[in-house]
């Protein structure tokens, strides 16, 4: 499996940054991960950044306030069927004001986090925990209680 995070923005706080360092080596030991920061741009500028940085034959995921909601294990489930097709997936998470929507209507699934308002260095953070938990859960492993 590969999983690209695609993110407007640079998580420059160091124990935020760390943090988000642990749970993307975690993840690592599931999946080939790689995280694209993107710089923060006007709409237009955007759309183009974010067309570049998704890799062919991938399920595109944006991240967005009024996607679909799942607990832990319904995630687990999904990255389980991610696995098995197309076994590429790319998370989408916007700027301060979100993804341009014609991104975001261009993606596979609209996935919510939670139904509040996420800054979106948290948003990766809270991401990359929950697709560590998935694999966690996929794997019978202790550490999702």
């Amino acid at each position: 499996m590969r999983i690209a995070i695609i993110a407007v923005g640079k998580v420059k706080q160091a124990g935020l940054r760390a943090e988000l360092d642990d749970y993307v080596g975690r993840l690592k030991r599931f999946a080939t991960t790689t995280e694209v920061e993107l710089k923060d741009a006007p709409e237009k500028e955007l759309i183009p950044r974010f067309e570049k940085a998704i890799p062919t034959r991938t399920k595109v995921i944006a991240l967005e306030v009024g996607g679909r909601m799942m607990d832990s294990h319904a995630l687990a489930r999904f990255v389980a069927d991610l696995e098995r097709d197309p076994g590429s997936a790319a998370f989408l998470i916007g700027g301060a004001y979100g993804l341009p929507p014609e991104v975001s209507k261009r993606a596979d699934v609209q996935l919510s986090l939670s139904p509040m308002t996420l800054p979106h260095r948290l948003a990766r953070l809270f991401l990359a925990e929950q697709l560590y938990r998935a694999y966690t859960i996929l794997r019978n492993e202790p550490y999702s209680h």
